[in-house]
Order: structure tokens, then C-alpha cells, then sequence
């Protein structure tokens, strides 16, 4: 069981039964092929976060005030998918009990579980992937659960749309879809590709965020970092654009390789997370229920949350 609370808050802010928003760490790194520490991830993130400020300037609120629940670590990692399996699991039990569920990892391998909870829970969704790398590959050395394949599932099922990309396969230009992908070389002359991003998306949305996506001169602590990646503001202009033009309904982030050195990516991705619960909750005062989506309660049939419940 975890003995600490997200961030240092207050265990009035920490209770499950209370919260909004329950935060699961997946500190996995099974299937990386360069660079091994994204399961020291979830730790070092956690560590950053303490000593964080709690208040945030732009949206004038303190998020932690709705209520933010650390559950105990996936930490399955028998294969990957014996650990997808579990990711996937844990999430959809969250978000039956009708949680704002985000999960930080590990490497993104992770995200095929947690997307697949997600389209199982919500109609017509859109899986937002912010990265470097494609991740398209239906298989990779010997599993469908490899980081390199982390939304070919999404592909398959759900409406990907893909930003920041710069490294990928020539075979994974078969399974993806152009129209739906913002490369980084033409995001950097492109001044209206967020809005374009934004009008491909359904109403529901999930985003899966990648660290690499970030260039490396504001977060060098991941696995396999790119140059010519998202800056700081701009990151931010569109995640604070999709939160509140579309309903986000959860999302995850992963890559976090922290090094005794650098502190400095644990901070930012520190501060990521805090952002885009800020941006999910402002304007709503602490004691309301966030805007829930439609819920498949089986394959054929559809049924709204009671939102203001929590139920086992």
C-alpha cells in the first residue's frame, strides 16, 4: 500500500472515496530498446512533485482541492502482456467507479492497456498521441505489447490522431494515417496545425503524451530523445486548447528515464501532470463532478455515469 500521497496534499485531498482523480503509477520497462530506467519513472516524478507548488498562476486554482488519489503501483511484469493485461484492468476499474483516470509511467508500452480501457468505456473516442516516434508497429521483436507498437491497437480501433512525430519506420507509413498525423518538421511552419488537430477530434478524447515529444533542450531524461521536438508554452497552448474545447476523459504519461544529474525533466513532467489536471478543472469549484462522457455498459448498449455516485 502506498504510505505517501500525490504530491504531499493533505490526506482530506487523498481519500479515494472523495476524489476525483485517481493517479496509477506503471513503473514498467520491459520491452525499451536504448536507454533502461523508465521504470524509475513513476519515482522520480512522484519525488518532483512534493516539492512542487500546489497553486497554479494561469488558471488561478489549486487542482489538488478536488481530490487526487495515489493508487498502488502496477507492478506486473511477467511479460508484456501479463503487464498490459494488468494496466488495462485497473484502469477500467477506476473508471467505473467514475474517476478522472490518469496513469504515468514507464514506458509506453503501457498505453495499450490503458487506451484499450478507455475505448471500452467511452463511444466514438479519439486517442491524441503526443510524441516523438510513431509506435505503429503491429508487432515488435516477438509481441504486440512492445513501446514500438504502443497505439497501433488505437489505429485499429479508435480516432488516432498523431503530433510531434519525427522518427518512425518506412513500414509504419502502411498503418498510418497522414491526414490525422502533424510531423514536427511541418508543425514548425504550420501556424494553424493545432486548430487542424482540435476539428479532426470526436468529443471524447484521451491523450497518451510521450515525453520525447518534448525536444531535448527542455527534457533530455528520456529514452530515446529526438531533436526538433515541442517547446514549453507551446505544448501548452494546445493541451489547454483540447481540455477545453473537447471533453478529455483521461490520459497518460510515460518515458520519464530520470539520471542522478538532471532533475530538471522530473520537474517538468512534474509539472505536466499538474497542468493538464489544472486545465481539465478550471473554472470548476472544488465539490462539483466533472463533465462525464457516455459509458458502454456492454457492446450493443450505452449508458450515462451517475456522476455523483462512487460505487464499488
Amino acid at each position: 500500500m502506498n504510505t505517501k500521497n500525490y504530491a504531499g496534499i493533505p490526506d482530506q485531498y487523498a481519500k479515494l472515496e472523495s476524489s476525483k482523480v485517481v493517479l496509477i503509477p506503471v513503473p514498467y520497462d520491459g520491452t525499451s530498446t536504448w536507454q533502461k530506467g523508465a521504470d524509475k519513472g513513476p519515482e522520480a516524478f512522484l519525488d518532483a512533485s512534493e516539492n512542487m507548488e500546489l497553486y497554479d498562476i494561469e488558471t488561478d486554482s489549486e487542482v489538488y482541492k478536488h481530490g487526487i488519489y495515489l493508487a498502488d503501483p502496477i507492478t506486473e511484469n511477467a511479460s508484456p502482456e501479463a503487464m498490459v493485461d494488468a494496466v488495462h484492468k485497473a484502469t477500467k476499474k477506476y473508471i467505473t467507479r467514475n474517476k478522472f483516470v490518469t496513469l504515468f509511467g514507464g514506458e509506453h508500452s503501457i498505453s495499450i492497456g490503458t487506451i484499450r480501457a478507455f475505448d471500452e468505456c467511452f463511444d466514438n473516442l479519439t486517442v491524441l498521441h503526443i510524441d516523438a516516434h510513431a509506435d505503429l508497429r503491429p508487432e515488435y521483436e516477438g509481441s504486440t505489447c512492445n513501446h514500438a507498437c504502443a497505439v497501433y491497437e488505437a489505429s485499429q480501433k479508435t480516432n488516432l490522431i498523431q503530433v510531434g512525430i519525427r522518427s518512425m519506420d518506412v513500414l509504419e507509413k502502411t498503418v498510418m494515417n497522414e491526414e490525422k498525423t502533424y510531423f514536427a518538421h511541418e508543425m514548425a511552419t504550420d501556424e494553424y496545425w493545432m486548430d487542424s488537430a482540435v476539428d479532426q477530434m470526436t468529443d471524447n478524447v484521451f491523450i497518451t503524451f510521450d515525453l520525447d515529444a518534448l525536444d531535448p533542450s527542455i527534457l533530455s531524461s528520456t529514452g530515446t530523445p529526438e531533436p526538433g521536438g515541442l517547446f514549453w508554452y507551446e505544448t501548452l497552448e494546445f493541451l489547454q486548447t483540447v481540455f477545453k474545447e473537447k471533453n478529455v476523459v483521461g490520459f497518460d504519461i510515460v518515458e520519464l528515464c530520470p539520471n542522478k544529474i538532471d532533475k530538471s525533466s522530473d520537474f517538468l513532467a512534474a509539472k505536466l501532470y499538474y497542468k493538464m489536471l489544472s486545465y481539465k478543472f478550471a473554472g470548476a469549484e472544488a465539490g462539483n463532478e466533472y463533465e462525464g462522457a457516455q459509458i458502454n455498459a456492454n457492446d450493443s448498449k450505452t449508458k450515462k455515469l451517475n456522476l455523483h455516485d462512487d460505487e464499488d
